[in-house]
């Protein structure tokens, strides 16, 4: 009686669990590349005007075509400048500082800015890895939830030149889950 008691428990737990983490549709990105899909689950819980913004440039499709300018081994692939130079961005106004303290690690996707931490605005990067000194200085929006390979092999950029790719891969094409088809 206590087995069967603990074991519906225990079931009753794990569904409850798989339905924690179901994705949402309307809060999940998926970024093709030339190696394959990967999926971002976006965090409008630590950063809700920065996924709003990512969610309106994506619906316009914005990042259809744009290229990974500056990827850094070892560290992290920087994209959403439609320039290509880095010094890019969209037509809408930049965004303030959501910062928290949810550390960075391997699939975070977190906002791009210049020095000023007001500055963010369509650029974003995604980490490979040693990225954890970006806690709390700029703003997580997302993680990687598949397709972390994808992104391990996109084109990087030269140690010289700061990641600056030449010939870079791009974003084939973004779309919230929740509208793809």
């Amino acid at each position: 009686m206590l087995r069967s008691s603990l074991a519906a428990l225990a079931l009753i737990a794990s569904l409850g669990m798989a339905q924690a983490q179901a994705p949402d549709p309307a809060n999940t990105l998926v970024l093709e590349t030339k190696d394959g899909p990967v999926t971002i689950r976006l965090r409008p819980d630590l950063a809700p005007k920065h996924v709003a913004q990512i969610k309106a440039l994506t619906k316009r499709g914005f990042y259809d075509g744009i290229v990974f300018h500056r990827v850094i081994d070892g560290f992290m692939a920087q994209t959403g400048d439609p320039t290509g130079t880095g010094t890019g961005k969209s037509d809408l106004p930049n965004l303030p500082a959501e910062f928290s303290p949810t550390p960075y690690k391997v699939g975070s996707v977190g906002m791009a800015r210049s020095q000023s931490p007001d500055s963010a605005n369509s650029q974003f990067f995604i980490c490979f890895e040693g990225c954890g000194s970006l806690t709390g200085q700029y703003t997580l929006f997302g993680e990687v939830v598949s397709g972390m390979d994808a992104v391990r092999k996109i084109k990087k950029g030269s140690q010289s030149a700061n990641g600056q790719v030449t010939n870079p891969d791009k974003i084939i094409r973004m779309r919230l889950q929740a509208d793809a088809k």
